[in-house]
């Protein structure tokens, strides 16, 4: 290339035509969140939620026992908010805890569902 080139002006409309744009920096986009929703039953008692949540999910007893209280009352209750795929298998883990040893008509584990954050 000559030394005077150097020198030549270029409009800006040439320099985007020919030079590609580059793109900022994106972040990656987040992955939608699921509750997994625990639905309350009369075959299970507190003891036995409280300890299913301490074991599946590692709530401290004071939390197992204020999340029983609101499925009690409310009728269900969320206990964790995380990826779709991390949702399922907390789901899946609650209907495979089993029965509850305190109640003689407990034939089986709690319900529980998941559903999509609300964005």
């Amino acid at each position: 290339m000559p030394a005077s080139a150097s020198a030549v002006a270029v409009e800006p409309e040439v320099i985007e035509a020919v030079v590609p744009r580059v793109k900022k920096a994106t972040r990656p986009k987040r992955q939608p969140r699921y509750h997994v929703v625990l639905w309350n039953d009369d075959d299970h008692s507190y003891a036995y939620v409280i300890g299913m949540l301490q074991k599946l999910f590692g709530h401290p007893a004071e939390a197992g026992l204020k999340l029983a209280k609101e499925v009690d009352s409310r009728g269900r209750v969320v206990v964790l908010t995380t990826t779709k795929e991390h949702a399922e298998l907390k789901r899946d883990q609650i209907h495979a805890f089993g029965a509850d040893r305190l109640i003689a008509r407990s034939k089986g584990s709690m319900s529980a569902t998941i559903e999509p954050e609300p964005a």
